[in-house]
Parts: C-alpha cells; structure tokens; sequence
C-alpha cells in the first residue's frame, strides 16, 4: 500500500475499504421485523412469569415457612396478571407488538420484578438473576435504542436493591450473617450478567436475522434460474405443438394459391405461405435451442462455458481475457450445465469489474483429479481486514456510487450468493490476493461433481 490511500468509493480502493452496506442503508431497514413478538407470544410468555411468582410464593410460604409480606406482594403479583388480561382484551393478539409496546410491557415487568425483590431481600434473593430475563428479550427483539434503554433501567433497578431493601425472609431461627463484599460482588456480577446478556442476544438475533434475509435472496436467485430454464423448455414445447397447424396452413394456402384465378386472391395466398414459412423458421429455431432436460444441452464444454461467462462483459472497458488449461495431449473435460454455477461466476467476473485495472483473466485448469475456474483481476486486491470475512452476508466488496463501473450498488450479498451457490454445487471457494497485485477467486471442484456423464450413456445420442 502507498501512503495516498483512494477514495472507498473508486474503483481503485482495496476491496472491503468502503463503509459496509448496512452504514448506509441503515441496518434496521435490512432486517424489519428480525425476531419480533406477537402479542399472543407476549402474553404466554407472560403468563409463565406469574404463573412462576405464584408457584415461588406457595412454595416459600407452605413448604418452607417462610413471612414474606404477603400483603404487599400478593398484589404486586395480581398487578401482573391483571396487566397480562389487559393486554389480552385490547387486542387479540395475532399481530405483531410494535416496539414502544413491547418495550413498555418489559419495563414493566422489570419495574415489577424490582419491586418484589426489594421487599424480599433484595440483591441477596437468588431470584434476582431473573431482573436479566426482560432485558434479554428486548435485546433479541427491538431497535438497539430500546435495547439500551432497558440495559440502563436493568442497571438501575439492580443498583436499588443491592443498597436499599427489606430483611431476606428466612425461617424461624435462622440468621444470615453477609459481608459487605459479598453483596458488592453479587451487584456487580448481575450488573455484567445483564449487559453481557443483552448484547450477546443483540448480536445473535441480528446474525439470525441477517443469515434469513441473505439466504432468501440466494434461494430466489436460484427460483429465478430455474424458472428461465423452465420457460425455455416450455418455449420448445410450444414450438413443436405448433409446427403441425403451420405446416397444414403452408399446405392449404399453397393449394388456395394454385388454384385461384384472382391476382390479387393469388397474391394473398402466396404472402399467407411466405409467412408461415417465417413462423416455421422461427419456431425451427426455438426447437433447436437446447431444453433443461435435453442431455446435449446439459452439458457444455469448457469453451462454451467460458463464453457464457465472458460474454456479458466483452464489451466494456475492462479487457476480459477466458483461457483454458490442463495436461499436454488431455481432452478438455465437458461439464454440466448448471444455472448456479453460471449465475456465481458471472457475479464475480462482474465484481472484478469493478476493481480491475486493465484486465480480468478469467481460467479453467483441470487435471484427472479436479477442475478450477479461477477469477483474477489487477486491481488493488482485497483489504487485509476483510479478506477474512468475504463470503459472509452484508460483507461488501463493491464500491457505494457512481464509481461502480458496472452500474451496481452493493448490499454485500453478491460474494455471499456466489459462494453459496458454489458450494451448492459442491465445490471449494477460495479468495486471497496474488503476490504481484490483485484479488483472485477460486472454485475447486472434483472431476466427479461437475463433469458431465460420457455421450454414451445416452444411447439416442450416442448413434
């Protein structure tokens, strides 16, 4: 690297250098809705809460003898459930809850919570540890603001009870004897529990969310590439069921055209043949192009391959060269033909687009072992920082604006497509940087998982 680093938005910057995606779209904008509630979900989870501060009190006070102020905290429990049948009959519950609701049903129940601690010994109740359950949910399912909002009002709910609260209840007799440290040493473990909890539930529930919303995308590019094949296929179908009326409209109009004494009936009938002659042609050539489930069409050779790929981009101004090699005197192997394999590295020649230089060299080498294509540019290569990462959702190695040569803005999806879409197919994707400059991109496939079935097993063909 020289000491003038480009701009994240030319196409010369290091891949990667650029803000990711998600800074300019606005995180929460990608994943709406990541891991919200229904307020039917709200309420049982709700319900299991009371229903445990029923089961704790009955315990506490049958089982072992225990004087909580029953007065204060009876109601206090009722306040729950009472809220809980509120919220039951104001909406049924089917929708989603927005975030200020499920934000204010959450402080609440910690508001709650506190409130029973504090009458109950306060930091020194081993139910305590329950303070970090609200928190967590609100991590897992609201806007970050919310999220830190509730972390403060944890913190402050546990600073509370650990300086002000009543005697712990215990049994008749028994004396508790807590050092000071002691206490100081569960807040600040709780305190860390909460926050800990919340971030950890935060950054999980976005990954979730993040990984859903990126492998919808794959699985309809892929829909998208299978229904083309199947158009084409339903095209050539079409084509045959037609040529028969064609042919019988040629054969009638011909007669017509014979058989007339009218010029100008005779030069009607003579056009009516031309045309259907020109429907036929065109519908020869539909007939002619290769169906999804045509053995010829479903395997190509490494040329033809290459061809598909390059081609798109032949034209523009970055010099994209295909070049195939292997073994002296070795037969280039014809592989399948797949749609994914097409759509992955047609994004990647694409991307180097974007950061090449002058030139694109786009390869296949195979062996008896295994055949690689490989996509390798002279631009700056990847940045150190992220070459790690690629691969993965919202990791963006494409320019944000018009320094895109290729016209695409880039939501960090398109390495993350193609390297699921490859791996799909079996193969092994690499990505790294060469030694005099440039970023290189490979995929390794096993002879036996991409090359096409010898032309004798299919007998019709083989003739």
């Amino acid at each position: 690297m020289t000491a003038t680093t480009p701009s994240p938005d030319s196409p010369g910057s290091p891949r990667g250098q650029g803000a990711p995606a998600t800074a300019h779209m606005g995180l929460w904008d990608l994943v709406t809705g990541r891991g919200r509630l229904r307020l039917h979900t709200l309420i049982a989870l709700r319900w299991q809460g009371i229903i445990g501060q029923v089961v704790v009190l009955a315990v506490a006070g049958l089982w072992r003898s225990l004087e909580p102020p029953w007065l204060i905290l009876l109601p206090l429990v009722a306040a729950s459930a009472l809220s809980n049948l509120a919220l039951a009959y104001v909406d049924h519950g089917q929708r989603q809850a927005k975030d200020r609701e499920l934000v204010a049903v959450l402080a609440f129940d910690t508001a709650q919570l506190t409130l029973m601690l504090f009458f109950t010994g306060g930091i020194l109740n081993p139910f305590a540890i329950l303070l970090v359950a609200p928190i967590a949910l609100a991590a897992a399912t609201v806007r970050a603001s919310y999220v830190v909002g509730m972390v403060v009002l944890g913190f402050v709910c546990v600073s509370a009870v650990s300086v002000w609260s009543w005697p712990l209840p215990l049994p008749p007799g028994t004396e508790v004897i807590m050092p000071s440290f002691y206490r100081e040493a569960l807040t600040v473990a709780l305190l860390a529990a909460i926050g800990f909890t919340a971030s950890y539930a935060w950054r999980a529930s976005i990954e979730s969310a993040r990984m859903e919303l990126a492998l919808n995308v794959t699985q309809q590019v892929l829909a998208r590439e299978q229904q083309l094949s199947a158009l084409g296929a339903l095209a050539a179908a079409a084509a045959h069921e037609l040529g028969t009326p064609l042919a019988t409209i040629q054969i009638v109009a011909k007669e017509l055209g014979r058989d007339s004494r009218d010029p100008r009936l005779k030069e009607d009938a003579e056009l009516l043949v031309s045309q259907a002659a020109r429907c036929r042609e065109i519908l020869k050539r539909l007939t002619d192009a290769p169906q999804t489930e045509d053995a010829m069409h479903a395997r190509l050779t490494l040329r033809q391959f290459l061809n598909e790929v390059v081609e798109p981009h032949a034209k523009g101004p970055i010099r994209v060269e295909a070049v195939i090699t292997g073994p002296p005197g070795a037969a280039a192997p014809e592989i399948r033909r797949m749609p994914e394999v097409l759509h992955a590295m047609t994004t990647l020649v694409e991307n180097a687009t974007d950061f090449a230089r002058s030139e694109i060299l786009v390869s296949v080498r195979f062996d008896d072992v295994a055949i690689v294509i490989e996509v390798r540019d002279d631009g700056p290569g990847f940045a150190g920082d992220i070459l790690a990462k690629l691969g993965q959702p919202y990791v963006t190695t494409r320019p944000h604006g018009e320094g895109s040569r290729s016209g695409h803005t880039g939501m960090g999806l398109g390495f993350f497509i193609a390297k699921t879409l490859l791996e799909k197919t079996g193969a092994v994707v690499t990505f790294e940087n060469a030694r005099r400059g440039g970023a290189v991109v490979a995929a390794r496939w096993l002879r036996k998982e991409i090359e096409a079935p010898p032309l004798r097993d299919f007998p019709a063909l083989g003739a």
